[in-house]
């Protein structure tokens, strides 16, 4: 489990905190969404939990234990894939060969799952990939870490539609019972189908801290005409198929699949 408490956090000679007595827990085994706008401090908050960034006050410990402090056996079960990074120009066998030792449950048959998966094949050089096709590498090893933390930031930046597909693929047949993964993104359609708990976050404080179970057990979402009745409906937004309207459930009603993006601008807008 991940807790954090009264976190405190300011980049230097910035003169607010992103985080200020911010706290939060991450419960085991779960896929959560981490949402929010630019600026509201998702990066920071998966650097912070990584150790990568150190906080100013407040703690956060993963499985009890401060990640800040850096022990091999705690780092050896979080990976974090950054919104930007580049890869050594080595061949994937060299790469594989240089990192898997930092991860003991390391699995050369999940790494080579994912790539099938990607459509890439694991005699590849990492110089003569493209920006994406080395997201799509740099996620394969990342599920074949097996690690039990996966941190994901902005993990579809850059993806085309066929790739975006395919991210949710492996991340659906790779996602081990003892894995805890956070996905940060504002692009909620791309993931919106992987998780199990959302969290959104707005101006660095906690908008919404639901499992997708109770929010679907809570609202319906769904689209009515123009002509319908809009007596019963919380929130609305015109689209292309009418109006997306969000309602509270009522005994009887079927499951709706839930809408993230229209969730999460009823609740910037204080309509739930």
């Amino acid at each position: 489990m991940i807790h954090i408490e009264n976190l405190k956090y300011k980049y230097q000679g910035a003169k607010h905190y992103v985080f200020d007595n911010f706290s939060l827990d991450f419960e085991d085994n779960n896929i959560y969404g981490l949402l929010g706008k630019n600026g509201t401090g998702k990066s920071t908050l998966l650097y912070l939990i990584s150790g990568l960034l150190r906080r100013t006050a407040g703690t956060i410990t993963v499985d009890g234990v401060d990640s800040s402090r850096h022990q091999a056996e705690t780092l050896e079960e979080i990976f974090l894939v950054p919104e930007e990074f580049d890869l050594a120009p080595m061949t994937l066998e060299a790469y594989v060969k240089l990192n898997k030792p930092f991860y003991p449950r390391f699995s050369r048959d999940i790494l080579e799952s994912c790539l099938r998966d990607f459509e890439l094949t694991p005699d590849i050089h990492l110089k003569e990939l493209s920006m994406g096709q080395k997201k799509k590498v740099y996620m394969s090893f990342a599920m074949a870490a097996n690690t039990k933390l996966l941190l994901m930031d902005e993990p579809t930046n850059g993806l085309d539609i066929p790739s975006k597909s395919q991210f949710r693929k492996v991340i659906a047949n790779n996602m081990a019972d003892d894995r805890t993964m956070i996905i940060s993104t504002h692009q909620v359609h791309d993931v919106e189908s992987l998780l199990d708990h959302i969290v959104m976050l707005d101006r660095s404080q906690i908008l919404l801290n639901a499992s997708v179970a109770d929010i679907c057990e809570k609202y319906n979402f769904e689209f009515r005409s123009l002509g319908e009745p809009q007596d019963d409906v919380l929130y609305s937004e015109p689209s292309v198929q009418g109006n997306a309207v969000i309602t509270r459930k009522r005994e009887g009603d079927e499951d709706t699949t839930l809408n993230l993006e229209l969730l999460f601008n009823a609740l910037t807008k204080h309509a739930l």
